[in-house]
């Protein structure tokens, strides 16, 4: 199988040029990462239950793609999942997965895409990185948490090799307004020889 599209996926730099990517590549993703195995969805969703061991307190999975993530927190034991992506397309494959509540797409260069304090708990699986969505991403998704909600997101080798990912978490650990309660470092695509850490933050 050609690996052309996530070869391509980590080179992307404006959010116009990842939404056509995604949009091409909807049809054949599910496959190709998981010819390499990929292992972030299943670890971001146990760790986020082996903090909220919730089945029905309702989870936002943001980028949620075609939903490998979504099916990833249904196994986990999440039953209330909705999802939001800007790709249409990779929506189409989220709905075929049959585990999500609701599924909405949005504006890519919209600001605010979320509602203000409506999850306890939002994912970001393999969202927030190189090629993907941007550092700010991470503060966007803080914002939209309570106090004592929880962020569960990955970053990967490529992600964890530039300091303006890594420095936005530090940033809010540092200030007093997020608690590290999770972190390891696993598979993340092993057919590629790729890693991620996997995270879980509290608003504090």
């Amino acid at each position: 199988m050609s690996d052309k599209y996530l070869k391509d996926a980590y080179g992307l730099d404006t959010p116009e040029a990842t939404r056509t990517h995604y949009q091409k590549w909807a049809s054949s993703y599910d496959a190709e990462v998981g010819s390499h195995g990929y292992a972030t969805p299943g670890r971001v969703a146990e760790a986020l239950w082996s903090q909220m061991p919730e089945p029905q307190t309702p989870v936002l999975d943001y980028g949620c793609g075609t939903g490998l993530s979504g099916k990833a927190l249904h196994d986990t034991g999440f039953q209330v999942i909705d999802g939001v992506d800007p790709t249409p397309k990779m929506l189409e494959g989220a709905t075929a997965k049959e585990v999500y509540r609701n599924l909405t797409t949005f504006e890519i260069t919209d600001p605010e895409p979320l509602e203000q304090d409506a999850y306890k708990a939002i994912t970001a699986i393999g969202v927030i990185g190189t090629g993907a969505a941007p550092p700010e991403t991470f503060d966007l998704l803080m914002k939209a948490l309570p106090k004592g909600g929880f962020l569960a997101f990955s970053f990967n080798d490529h992600t964890l090799d530039d300091p303006s990912f890594t420095t936005r978490l530090n940033d809010w650990l540092d200030m007093g307004a997020a608690r590290l309660l999770f972190r390891e470092y696993g598979p993340h695509l092993p057919g590629m020889d790729l890693k991620s850490d996997v995270y879980v933050v509290e608003k504090t």
